[in-house]
């Protein structure tokens, strides 16, 4: 029986994907969040993202209340994205904005709600952020904001006043380039040695759920992969 219990925001993904085949290989109850279910997840928390943040919200809670009963959640896990470019100048600058909202900081908010009802105390909560977003992003305006929204969040859990269940960790992962079929099939003739594999990411996060070298909470955990070696700083 499975004692221990994961939800991925984001699990249909390629890095979601890879974290729900990780935790169930080592017997954890793993919840996917998506809009569409997964074979592979004990419980499917299905999202209609047209839905306002709000009905979104209330509705992942109702979802997962009903699939966890008493259960508490050790780990909560967002790896809910997109990626688009542009300047302030594009034509489709206000629709990015909003598109990258949703798929970042939205979903990221609705995690830190699941967190606030769910996360046993002393647990782990993990969002995605990105490292580009450390610095300006002119030629990625919509992007860059929604990350740095992440970042922001992200440092303000770590406040004892923050609301989450006490002793809890709130950190975000700072990937450059993450190694997935798309990115191979979209850019193939690039130097997949300075991209992170995803089962590093998913073995980094299976040692910090066993409290092994788990970072402050409030923590940016930056990867930087060069010659197939990834290396972690933190901001």
């Amino acid at each position: 029986m499975a004692t221990k219990y994961v939800v991925v925001y984001g699990g249909k993904g390629a890095l979601g994907s890879t974290c729900i085949s990780a935790f169930k290989s080592i017997n954890w109850w793993v919840g996917n969040i998506a809009t569409s279910p997964i074979e592979a997840a004990d419980a499917n928390i299905l999202v209609n993202k047209e839905n306002s943040l709000e009905d979104q919200k209330t509705s992942v809670l109702e979802q997962l209340q009903s699939v966890l009963g008493k259960n508490k959640l050790d780990f909560v896990l967002c790896v809910a994205g997109g990626w688009t470019g542009g300047n302030v100048s594009s034509k489709n600058f206000a629709k990015n904005c909003e598109l990258m909202w949703k798929q970042s900081v939205i979903t990221s908010i609705v995690a830190v709600s699941i967190s606030v009802q769910f996360l046993k105390c002393g647990g782990l909560l993990v969002l995605s952020g990105a490292s580009a977003a450390l610095e300006p992003t002119p030629g990625m305006v919509a992007y860059g904001m929604a990350k740095a929204s992440v970042h922001h969040l992200t440092k303000s859990l770590s406040t004892s006043d923050s609301g989450l269940p006490s002793d809890c960790t709130a950190v975000a992962i700072l990937p450059q380039i993450l190694d997935t079929p798309m990115n191979r099939k979209w850019i193939p003739n690039a130097d997949t040695s300075s991209w992170t594999p995803l089962n590093f990411i998913s073995n980094l996060f299976i040692k910090w759920c066993n409290n092994e070298d788990r970072p402050q909470s409030g923590s940016l955990v930056k990867f930087t992969t060069k010659n197939n070696v990834t290396d972690i700083t933190f901001h």
